[in-house]
């Protein structure tokens, strides 16, 4: 055979190729484990009062329940990523799904609140180790031109984790199942954690980043301790009455952040692998949209908290009842964001600006509706929640394609053997790898090496 680069023809009236095709199998399993990791920051919102009732849990440990989760999964976030770089994406991310699962059974069984607090810590440790893979996961193995159209139903789906989790907390607690209460907010994810690691091991391929050396320890010490920093006193600190030492961590949370960057330049310069690749903030699109995306996150995530605990402790709603008032949100920010999938790629930047001025004008009409008096109801929170939706459907599903669709994977390896179709066997594999081509395939030495067993060699095609 001939030792020139491999090249793939397509046959006549063809689809299109495989590093064209999106492989909808594998995008749809990591995704489940994102919705899930969101989902359970907003889910247990509605069972708060069930718990505090149950667990006879003072309002300190309450809250703990709800800002143990994201604790641990800020401080964690970006070295379940590195982690990955280094022992494998699809192994990083099973380990985080069966963590997860693990996790939400003890909540489920738990006691008392030191247990439920505990394992919520835990399953934040989980999410941390899942989150970080999908985003890798699509930069990998989504062609640059099909990336905008991923990103946009990860925002979708994002956004729907963040805006259904009430829904969906409000309908388990009504229904009762088998009079587990407010547990089912946790059981329901046992089932869900189980077959995403099924879906994960037969549709996820494995891959490593090719570089990666070591785990910057340094730059995972300093980044947690900056974290952990600031998030802490922004939990504490209201109810403690913003004393002097939360103060000094937000003080100290800035000098540490200072000493990271710091130290990740230091370690770039020597050569080595920085946990944060800063070169990427030079890029202008990515250090403005990651600023936007954590300001629209940040204001949805306080804003549902707040709501929802208004609803059912200073209106006396069910958690049914306060739920549901969601509901015709959840469905317009899922219209809204498929819409925005379509127009974007029409009027760019523009559909961004009109999401972003419909979403301030719906909290806007929120302040305006409290602040002029009449007692708030469902009737008068529907249509804010509706009119809010329209702007969030409309920007935030294009907004992560906005910061991540340009980041050159340089730094990841793809999984060996992808895409498949650059061997027939492999192609005929498809529905383990979610693949649909019909391309033909000339290998050379140079070819990705594919699993054993596909009758596929460096040495070119042959059949056993």
């Amino acid at each position: 055979m001939s030792n020139a680069s491999p090249t793939i023809k397509a046959a006549p009236g063809a689809r299109p190729g495989p590093e064209d095709a999106v492989p909808w199998v594998t995008l749809s399993t990591v995704m489940i484990g994102m919705f899930m990791a969101i989902l359970d920051s907003f889910i247990v919102v509605v069972a708060g009062p069930a718990i505090r009732t149950e667990l006879r849990a003072t309002a300190s440990e309450l809250q703990w329940v709800l800002a143990g989760y994201q604790l641990s999964y800020a401080v964690v976030l970006i070295t379940g990523g590195r982690l990955a770089d280094l022992y494998g994406r699809r192994r990083v991310f099973v380990i985080g799904t069966a963590v997860f699962t693990l996790a939400s059974l003890a909540c489920a069984v738990a006691g008392g609140p030191g247990v439920l607090i505990g394992a919520r810590v835990v399953q934040g440790l989980g999410a941390a180790l899942m989150v970080p893979q999908v985003f890798t996961v699509i930069t990998l193995t989504v062609s640059a031109r099909n990336r905008h159209r991923v990103f946009g139903v990860l925002g979708v789906v994002m956004g729907m984790a963040s805006v259904s989790g009430q829904v969906v907390g409000g309908l388990l607690i009504g229904a009762d199942l088998f009079g587990s209460g407010w547990r089912s907010v946790f059981w329901v994810n046992i089932p869900i954690g189980i077959a995403t690691i099924v879906l994960a091991l037969a549709y996820v391929p494995e891959s490593r980043a090719e570089r990666t050396r070591k785990l910057d320890v340094p730059g995972v010490l300093v980044l947690s301790a900056a974290l952990l920093l600031l998030t802490y006193p922004l939990i504490q600190g209201r109810d403690a009455g913003w004393p002097w030492w939360t103060w000094a961590c937000f003080a100290a949370s800035a000098l540490a952040f200072a000493l990271f960057v710091a130290l990740e330049r230091a370690v770039d310069r020597r050569g080595g692998e920085p946990l944060v690749k800063l070169s990427l903030f030079a890029q202008r699109s990515f250090s403005l949209g990651i600023v936007l995306v954590i300001a629209v996150y940040a204001l949805l995530t306080s804003y549902y908290l707040a709501l929802s605990v208004s609803m059912q402790e200073g209106l006396g709603m069910s958690a049914l009842g306060a739920g549901l008032v969601y509901a015709p949100a959840a469905v317009t920010f899922f219209v809204c964001g498929l819409i925005a999938g379509r127009l974007v790629p029409k009027y760019g930047r523009r559909v961004l600006e009109t999401g972003a001025v419909v979403l301030s004008a719906g909290y806007l009409t929120t302040a305006v509706v409290l602040l002029s008096g009449p007692r708030l109801t469902p009737l008068l929170v529907i249509p804010t929640l509706m009119l809010q939706s329209v702007g969030g459907g409309l920007l935030i599903t294009p907004l992560l394609n906005t910061v991540l669709a340009r980041i050159d994977p340089q730094t990841a390896r793809r999984p060996r053997g992808w895409p498949p179709d650059r061997c027939p066997r492999l192609s005929r594999s498809v529905p383990r790898w979610g693949w649909r081509s019909s391309e033909r395939c000339s290998s050379a030495p140079s070819t990705p090496v594919p699993p054993r067993g596909t009758g596929c060699t460096r040495r070119g095609m042959r059949s056993r």
